[in-house]
């Protein structure tokens, strides 16, 4: 791992790249949490509303072969932060209390802060919690604005946030008062940056929503967790509760992205912002909801915790109307692993080393690029599971030394017909693969299924 010290001196001295640009680009990054590939209807969704999303489709690119960090959220978003995938990353699954990211794990935003971007976080952080190594203030982060932890998350009208190192007290929901909605607040505070920011300066925001992800404790008890302050569209829909609250959270996030796109034009950010907005992992069958009432899936196999692609294969949208031509669609594949070497060229930042992560940068401008030649994942939960895509194979293992299950996603993209026997070079080369992608982890080791 490189010297974190010797890292962050280094990038402030770094030369800026792009010097056909007009600026570096303001950057905002938004990750819905839990969201499917078939939410948004730009994605082929029917009767979930996201006009603003899809609008931001239109005037951007639409990739359909984005990869989240993980199947769940903790990892996912580590991948995202840190530029590693789960055969290297801190952390590998999900647990309570958060694992902390660690001194020398360097951050997106601590490469942005370190070459002069303004840096903030809105929302759910699951990488460190109050008093830790991996706190959002201590991670690069100038502003930060959230939950306690990924547990306190599931809670959409908390009585506290944490603002900076205090507490924040969310006095619409003392007793049984039920007025700050989490999702709301966080876009609040998105559109005060924003319109606070120096537009000679260029700014970071990660806005870091917690739709559509179910209150799981709620669910439990009441058989719906899927917690929105009204139905709206859908008040009227012959749907079960749990649905019309699912598709209301959608589409009210939607609305907030809205209001985004119009302060950027407001102040005159619009045309120089990169605005990506993607998922944390595939769909969730929980708090009442399930993910076959809309097709969150689309036309993939598997929800969240699997390692098909409709665990891992999510939304994701790039708009800058400086630099994207709009109204393209991509096949080109990359993972949440390449965003911080992405955005570190985009501000002329220096990339830590041992990364697992390429910029994508060439892509968004329309230049030809070679594709990573292949992609890890490992899960953790009910036992050791491993995936692997290398080119068009995709190769998915449940245990060590368990069988590999083969997949030709140009021909299969439902991953229905296993073709290991039919390719025995391909699986063995995957297997290797498997073997050599990834390290050994004191908190996530290798162990067969329980």
């Amino acid at each position: 791992m490189v010297n974190r010290r010797h890292f962050l001196s280094s990038i402030a001295a770094a030369p800026l790249s792009l010097s056909a640009a007009p600026a570096r680009p303001n950057i905002i990054l938004i990750l819905a949490d839990d969201l499917g590939y078939g939410d948004l209807g730009c994605y082929g969704q029917t009767r979930i509303q996201t006009p603003n999303l899809d609008r931001m489709a239109a005037e951007a690119i639409r990739f359909t072969s984005a990869y989240a960090g993980s199947t769940v959220c903790a990892p996912s978003r580590c991948s995202l932060m840190t530029g590693l995938h789960t055969g290297h990353a801190r952390t590998r699954g999900n647990r309570s209390p958060d694992l902390p990211l660690r001194p020398q794990d360097v951050t997106v935003a601590e490469v942005l802060k370190g070459v002069g971007y303004r840096t903030a976080l809105f929302g759910k952080w699951s990488l460190g919690e109050l008093g830790s190594t991996g706190y959002p203030t201590r991670k690069g982060f100038d502003e930060w604005f959230g939950f306690f932890s990924q547990l306190h998350a599931h809670n959409y009208y908390p009585e506290h946030l944490l603002d900076g190192e205090t507490a924040f007290l969310c006095r619409g929901n003392m007793g049984l008062q039920r007025k700050d909605y989490a999702p709301d607040l966080f876009t609040r505070r998105a559109l005060q940056f924003i319109q606070k920011q120096n537009p000679s300066n260029p700014f970071f925001l990660h806005l870091c929503y917690t739709v559509p992800h179910a209150n799981n404790e709620m669910g439990r008890d009441s058989g719906d967790g899927m917690e929105a302050p009204s139905y709206g569209p859908y008040a009227n829909r012959p749907w079960p509760q749990p649905e019309k609250g699912f598709a209301a959270m959608i589409t009210r996030m939607d609305a907030g992205i809205g209001r985004l796109f119009a302060a950027l034009k407001e102040k005159g950010l619009d045309d120089n912002t990169l605005v990506i907005f993607t998922s944390d992992n595939g769909p969730h069958k929980e708090g009442g909801h399930s993910p076959a009432f809309f097709e969150s899936s689309g036309p993939l196999r598997g929800i969240k915790r699997d390692l098909t692609e409709g665990g891992i294969r999510v939304p994701a949208i790039a708009r800058w109307p400086a630099r994207i031509r709009p109204g393209q669609t991509i096949d080109f594949p990359w993972a949440f692993w390449d965003v911080l070497p992405t955005f570190a060229e985009l501000a002329g930042a220096a990339v830590p080393s041992g990364l697992d992560g390429v910029s994508i940068l060439p892509t968004l401008l329309g230049q030809s690029q070679k594709p990573h030649a292949w992609f890890y994942w490992e899960f953790h939960e009910g036992g050791f599971s491993q995936a692997v895509r290398m080119g068009p194979w995709k190769g998915i293992r449940k245990g060590l030394g368990g069988p590999i299950e083969l997949y030709n996603l140009d021909d299969d993209l439902r991953e229905s017909r296993n073709l290991a026997q039919d390719r025995p070079a391909i699986v063995r080369e995957i297997t290797r693969l498997m073997s050599e992608a990834r390290t050994e982890s004191e908190f996530w080791p290798a162990k067969r299924p329980a």
